[in-house]
């Protein structure tokens, strides 16, 4: 799925992806569900944070905890994430969080639209 590329990187311990309503559409690892509700979480920190400072829309986050690195990108509505073992570089997990994210602002190649059906007669 979408998260496959980043679950295979070096360090990558837990990934998500979070929709626009925050529920989670696409875990891995074994911090999958928590990343997931935290991301929906810091999404909207992030959108207080720069609204109230005045500096405009918030779409990375990254911080370091004593056990792990947590990396997250922000984009149309979407929160993407990656926990990754502490002091591995995670430049690539941000790189391969920010394709994905491009991914999704695309039409037609992020998640998928419901799709209106033509009305058939008799019914």
């Amino acid at each position: 799925m979408r998260l496959d590329l980043l679950s295979t990187l070096t360090g990558v311990q837990s990934c998500a992806l979070v929709g626009q309503d925050g529920l989670p559409l696409e875990m891995q690892g074994e911090l999958g569900e928590a990343l997931a509700a935290e991301l929906a979480a810091l999404q909207l920190s992030g959108e207080r944070v720069g609204r109230r400072l005045g500096v405009g829309q918030v779409t990375r986050l990254a911080f370091t905890s004593d056990l792990a690195d947590v990396v997250a990108v922000f984009t149309g509505g979407f929160a993407l994430g990656a926990v990754l073992q502490r002091g591995i570089d995670t430049r690539s997990a941000q790189q391969t969080l920010a394709r994905v994210a491009l991914g999704l602002s695309k039409p037609g190649q992020g998640l998928p639209t419901p799709e209106v059906l033509p009305a058939q007669d008799g019914l």
